[in-house]
């Protein structure tokens, strides 16, 4: 059953929590009135589709219904998350919880987008103060893992947890603090920073393209997947945490920062900073670093999700969520027809300087979609741990049409020999309708012992046998045999 998110406010923060629940499958129904809101969630949604699915090996739901509604008392209906985003005053927070909880289901979570405010101060005079939690998220919402889970003791354990799946659900990596605070945990960090940095331009130290630099080339990157503390242990060398703490603790008595000096923030501050920020970035528009932005985002995580490490094993866990009957089993299948074997978007980092898919991630596709095959038909990752694998021994790749960053994929299947050693696959590559490509691959079943061609299990041979049966009647494909033999 397709599950419901309301969004009231649709700023840059709104627009992303419904570009987040919209592309996992949930139907959003968004209240704003600014007149400009269709288009402004609209435009964050084109980046959204663009790079998000890209994040996943494994496809997204079906993406939901979008809605948007004059009356935030008919956003609400039906919902199961209500996702406050409006601007950051207290007085006008209270006075939209009063008109949420007049119409939406007592069962639903209240979520606040809030950076500064306390959840306390938000069920301050609530109908349901239990109803209202925290969800404080990072820009873009839509990419970014971490919110900040922030209730009190007057939320239901039940409801925190509920939250927490629901939230993990959608991809989010959900931090339970559990004691509230000001600004919850990751912005007073940011603030420390923010402060300390406009002290070092207003005393002419450094400018902001400096500090910026100083962070997107250092400690930045180390941050994005180690975090302060585990990059301070491995600081400290074998010696670990107390040897660093050991070393570099009295730096703490030392003049190095004014963090509880906060500078005036004087007209002459203002136009200082804003003039090199214009300086330093001004040559491309919000929409244009907004795509830098997630081009570099979508480019780490995917590395770190090589590792699984930090947020790359947040996104391995998303996609295991995913994966089950994504793609069909051999017993799900139609055989008589090609197999889906890939069901994916293009991400970002498949996509070379002209734009589209580089010519390299076409093979990577394809042998991905081989390595479906193998495991359809009982060479997985069980059997290959007992000895036994496919080698390639030959690939054909025929270029047809091009693909773009964002374009969901589907790789279709065709056996044109599955017999003792030998196995010849035929893979085509569609965008809807489109043939991007196709992809031929000759391989020889291997002892990993003796790296040298054997014959298959009993049970493969069976499988490929009853594909052979099923897809006899299909014609031999166009291209096939180009640069593999055609057999006899």
């Amino acid at each position: 059953m397709t599950k419901t998110a309301a969004i009231i406010g649709g700023g840059v923060i709104g627009g992303g929590w419904a570009a987040r629940f919209l592309l996992n499958g949930w139907d959003v129904r968004v209240f704003d009135p600014d007149p400009e809101a269709e288009r402004k969630i609209g435009e964050v949604l084109d980046n959204a589709r663009r790079s998000l699915p890209g994040l996943s090996d494994v496809p997204l739901p079906a993406e939901g219904a979008l809605s948007f509604h004059d009356d935030m008392a008919d956003a609400v209906q039906g919902a199961t998350w209500v996702q406050e985003s409006v601007p950051e005053r207290l007085d006008l927070k209270l006075k939209v919880y009063k008109g949420l909880q007049e119409a939406c289901d007592p069962d639903a979570i209240i979520g606040s987008s809030t950076s500064g405010f306390k959840p306390s101060e938000l069920q301050e005079g609530a109908l349901r103060p239990e109803q209202i939690v925290v969800t404080h998220p990072f820009n873009p919402v839509y990419l970014l893992p971490l919110i900040e889970l922030v209730p009190t003791d007057k939320n239901p354990q039940q409801m925190i947890e509920r939250a927490r799946e629901l939230l993990t659900s959608v991809g989010f990596f959900p931090l339970h603090v559990k004691k509230e605070i000001d600004a919850h945990i990751a912005d007073r960090f940011l603030e420390a920073v923010w402060r300390e940095a406009l002290w070092l331009v207003k005393d002419g130290i450094a400018t902001t393209e400096e500090i910026d630099e100083a962070i997107r080339m250092g400690f930045g990157i180390r941050w994005a997947q180690m975090g302060l503390f585990e990059t301070y242990r491995v600081a400290g060398g074998e010696a670990g945490m107390r040897h660093f703490m050991a070393q570099f603790g009295p730096a703490l008595k030392w003049p190095w920062t004014k963090l509880m000096d906060v500078p005036e923030f004087t007209d002459e501050l203002v136009d200082l900073i804003a003039d090199q920020s214009d300086a330093q970035s001004g040559m491309h528009s919000i929409r244009e670093l907004e795509r830098i932005r997630d081009n570099n985002l979508v480019g780490m995580m995917r590395a770190l999700k090589a590792q699984n490490y930090g947020a790359g094993a947040v996104l391995n866990q998303h996609d295991a969520l995913l994966k089950p009957g994504a793609l069909p089993s051999l017993d799900q299948a139609d055989l008589s027809q090609p197999i889906l074997t890939l069901s994916r978007a293009v991400p970002l980092d498949w996509t070379d300087y002209n734009g589209h898919m580089n010519e390299a991630k076409y093979l990577e596709a394809f042998a991905a979609a081989t390595d479906r095959f193998m495991e359809i038909i009982g060479c997985d990752m069980e059997y290959i741990a007992s000895g036994g694998s496919y080698f390639t021994a030959e690939n054909h790749i025929r270029y047809i049409d091009e693909v773009h960053a964002g374009a969901k994929i589907d790789v279709r299947t065709q056996m044109l020999l599955g017999q003792g050693k030998k196995l010849h696959v035929f893979h085509s590559m569609y965008e809807g309708d489109k043939l991007l490509a196709t992809g031929e691959s000759f391989l020889l079943h291997v002892s990993l012992e003796t790296r040298r061609p054997s014959p298959p299990s009993p049970k493969i041979e069976a499988a490929m046998a009853r594909i052979a049966e099923a897809q006899a009647g299909l014609p031999y494909p166009e291209g096939a045999g180009a640069a593999i033999r055609k057999p006899s």
